[in-house]
């Protein structure tokens, strides 16, 4: 049963965020008087599965999260450790810290997460190693090779926009960033279809959006409000 499981929610705040252009952490950006990554530390905080939340920061900026998390009224235990110099390690790192049997793995940045799809990626782990959230896609999809000549185009109504949270064992995921330590992937999904895992994606909606760019912030305003 899912409810006699632990379950660690892992909240990715150790990004570059390169593409917000603004030489700062986006995460720590404030929307309507509240830092970007604490919506997503209430929301798993208020989660009823989630037992308790590490929260992957870089070495520089983990006196920063303390005070946020100090500051959020956040009732479940709290740990935050160093990320990596990618994705991929900080996920690792965050592995490495908890013996939970189920693991949550979420953008900091993407602070509009709701709790029904935190709960449907939980409890769908009955049936599935790994579970995302994510929205069909409303474009084209074109698939090109490197010198960006068209190859194929992907059936829309099967192509995905992936999201987060992605829920996976705790066990399996960890086996796999031991495993493809070395292969380059932008989600932890990618390392169990590569070992041929059944994986499956839940309907999200598009307010689950992820702070990319600075001009995404009125964006997230407008769906938190």
């Amino acid at each position: 049963m899912i409810k006699n499981k632990t379950v660690t929610a892992i909240l990715l705040v150790a990004g570059n965020s390169t593409r917000f252009g603004k030489n700062r952490n986006k995460n720590f950006e404030s929307i309507c008087g509240k830092n970007i990554m604490s919506y997503s530390l209430n929301a798993f905080d208020k989660n009823q599965y989630v037992d308790d939340m590490i929260v992957v920061a870089k070495e520089s900026e983990i006196q920063k999260v303390q005070n946020i998390v100090k500051q959020g009224n956040v009732t479940k235990p709290v740990h935050i450790v160093c990320g990596g110099n990618s994705r991929q390690e900080s996920v690792y790192h965050g592995l490495q810290e908890t013996n939970a049997e189920i693991v949550i793995v979420h953008d900091g940045a993407r602070p509009a997460i709701k709790q029904e799809y935190i709960n449907q990626c939980v409890e769908s782990m009955e049936e599935f190693q790994g579970v995302t959230v994510g929205v069909k896609s409303k474009d084209t999809i074109k698939i090109t090779d490197e010198n960006g000549v068209i190859a194929s185009t992907t059936k829309r109504s099967n192509t995905w926009v992936i999201q987060t949270p992605q829920c996976f064992h705790r066990e399996i995921l960890l086996k796999m960033h031991e495993k493809y330590k070395n292969e380059e992937v932008t989600d932890d999904c990618m390392l169990l279809e590569m070992n041929g895992y059944q994986l499956k994606v839940l309907e999200s909606d598009y307010t689950n959006i992820k702070v990319t760019t600075y001009e995404d912030l009125g964006i997230v305003e407008q769906f938190l409000k």
